[in-house]
């Protein structure tokens, strides 16, 4: 008999006891025996989210040992990974090795199984034995380990029609562009902050087929160099050169392109501190604000909205949604477009 676990799982949790995974200073990464609601999985990719690993890199200075030895330090304090920094993890892509015997028959779910978690690795228990390979433009960090999925997590089994490494770094962001269907109504004006990104090129899309032909998308990028790889897409009608870090040159280049009016839905996809005020001025009295980014601070988004009168809904990024990952998978089977820029990014 296995030992009974907490749906949530509550019983991996070292310190401080009566908290879950999540905000847990440690959890038991002991993977020799599993409860019986557990998933034991055998790791081979780790999809750190953006934010995280740019600290990581920062830290690191940029050097793989670095690197590896900033994570094997994060697993071995915490029991999971979870940045220091930003309190933020990633996702992983693992095939199932064992399921405990209070699942079996209840979820679709085999051994063998190759799946991509959909939780956060900052509630993940995690071992790490080796790391093979660090992909720094990607993100992604191919491993030897294992890692625990409770009852209540949310996993997608792989594609068998997209590349893994690109099925990978969709999903790792697919609720945003799955909060951008919800809201988003036709002949809204959206912005979408950071549209060159791994996931604001996906809300672009999305926010394009939403607005329909009498709203409009205009998409923000922080360089130059970044405005054809959007343009080129079609899925903006415009696209500005500004900093979301420079709250009123946002709004200064947004009021340019839309004829002094401001947005009803802002979209905020940068992984970059201090860009809630550039993501709320260019919003209207009523409008909305979603911060996608693990970077965004609550305290100064609340204060901000506050501090200057702005009477605005602002939705914080839950990266769930019901039905998100097939949302996000179906993009790169509509788009021929999303599907050769991220190849060219995250495969090749």
């Amino acid at each position: 008999m296995q030992k009974k676990g907490d749906r949530y799982g509550a019983h991996r949790v070292l310190e401080p006891l009566g908290v879950l995974p999540q905000p847990a200073k440690r959890l038991d990464n002991d993977m020799s025996e599993i409860y019986d609601n557990e998933i034991l999985c055998d790791v081979m990719t780790l999809n750190v989210d953006s934010a995280s690993f740019k600290t990581i890199l920062d830290h690191a200075g940029g050097k793989d040992e670095e690197i590896k030895k900033i994570m094997f330090g994060i697993v071995a304090e915490r029991g999971k990974h979870q940045n220091p920094w930003t309190g933020s993890g990633g996702m992983f892509i693992g095939r199932v090795a064992r399921i405990g015997e209070a699942l079996r028959g209840k979820i679709d779910l085999q051994v063998g199984d190759r799946i991509a978690s959909l939780v956060s690795l900052s509630l993940t228990p995690l071992r790490i034995d080796e790391i093979l390979a660090i992909r720094q433009k990607n993100d992604q960090v191919d491993i030897r380990g294992q890692a625990i999925l409770f009852e209540s997590a949310v996993w997608a089994k792989m594609p068998t029609d997209l590349d893994e490494k690109l099925a990978l770094a969709v999903l790792d962001v697919a609720g945003a562009p799955a909060q951008v269907a919800r809201l988003v109504k036709p002949g809204d004006t959206a912005l979408i902050i950071g549209a060159n990104g791994k996931s604001g090129l996906l809300c672009c899309y999305e926010a394009r087929q939403r607005a329909g032909s009498t709203g409009k998308v205009i998409a923000s990028v922080r360089r130059e160099n970044a405005v054809a790889i959007v343009k080129d897409s079609g899925f903006a009608d415009e696209v500005i050169v500004a900093a979301a870090d420079d709250a009123l040159g946002m709004l200064a280049a947004v009021e340019r392109a839309n004829r002094g009016r401001l947005v009803d839905v802002v979209i905020n996809c940068v992984s970059r501190e201090n860009c809630e005020m550039g993501s709320i001025l260019p919003c209207r009295d009523g409008g909305v604000v979603y911060f996608f980014s693990m970077a965004t601070s609550f305290t100064k988004a609340a204060l901000g909205a506050e501090g200057i009168g702005k009477d605005i809904t602002m939705i914080i990024g839950n990266g769930y949604a019901h039905g998100h990952a097939e949302l996000a998978l179906d993009l790169l089977r509509e788009s021929e477009y999303l599907r050769r820029v991220y190849t060219e990014r995250y495969v090749r």
